[in-house]
């Protein structure tokens, strides 16, 4: 009788091993797994903003100078990276600075063609800028896709809590997110890789061949070593 207990024992012992894994599975694998991380808790959002850069104009000015020469072209530069619409050149209407602000509009078309923005895709139109006191400014806006995350900065928790399931906490990963949309400089990249040209198995083999021989000849220019 006995050792058909300890029989029985043996062959539900490995039963009840199995229900305490798949129990503890269950209870603590899946609930205390980290379910929403940074990337779903904070996404990298891609949508259109406008970008816009603003000219103070005081009512004796003729001409820009150099330093904000300067800004508008490198505005311009940035608009032919990540835009491929028009610029906006808003000149302000009814403030003191009206008839300055008409005379250096001209400049500041200038100024875009330096940096390589061509006159067909300028658009110049005015705003009502009575209350925008003496020095109304010229603005400058474009429409362009990029990068973004909202949200950071929260702390709706209490970090010192218990946490028994080890999620992280909701500021986690934001900083991290930002920086990424910040720093990338096509945000359609973050959408899918971009195609690939067909290889060139002939000048590859040309350039192994250098090397085995030790003839480590620099590339022709535009040409790719591989």
């Amino acid at each position: 009788m006995t050792k058909i207990l300890m029989r029985a024992a043996l062959v539900t012992l490995p039963v009840v091993l199995l229900v305490s894994c798949a129990g503890h599975s269950k209870n603590n694998f899946t609930v205390g797994s980290v379910n929403h991380t940074y990337k779903t808790k904070h996404p990298i959002v891609i949508d259109e903003r406008e970008k816009t850069l603003d000219i103070p104009i005081s009512s004796s000015s003729f001409d820009l100078p150099r330093a904000v020469a300067s800004s508008i072209e490198g505005f311009g530069a940035e608009f032919k990276r990540s835009a491929n619409g028009v610029i906006t050149i808003m000149i302000p209407s009814g403030s003191p600075n009206e008839a300055a602000a008409r005379s250096v509009a001209p400049k500041v078309s200038e100024a875009l063609a330096t940096s390589g923005v061509s006159y067909a895709k300028m658009r110049t139109t005015t705003y009502y800028a009575a209350e925008h006191g003496t020095s109304a400014p010229i603005r400058l806006s474009y429409g362009a896709v990029s990068a973004s995350v909202s949200g950071c900065g929260k702390w709706p928790e209490d970090l010192g809590a218990p946490n028994a399931e080890n999620k992280n906490y909701h500021n986690f990963g934001c900083g991290y997110q930002n920086n990424i949309a910040s720093m990338v400089a096509n945000p359609a990249d973050l959408l899918g890789p971009r195609g690939s040209t067909p290889v060139d198995a002939e000048r590859r083999n040309t350039v192994i061949e250098n090397y085995r021989s030790g003839d480590l000849a620099e590339p022709v220019d535009g040409e790719s070593a591989f």
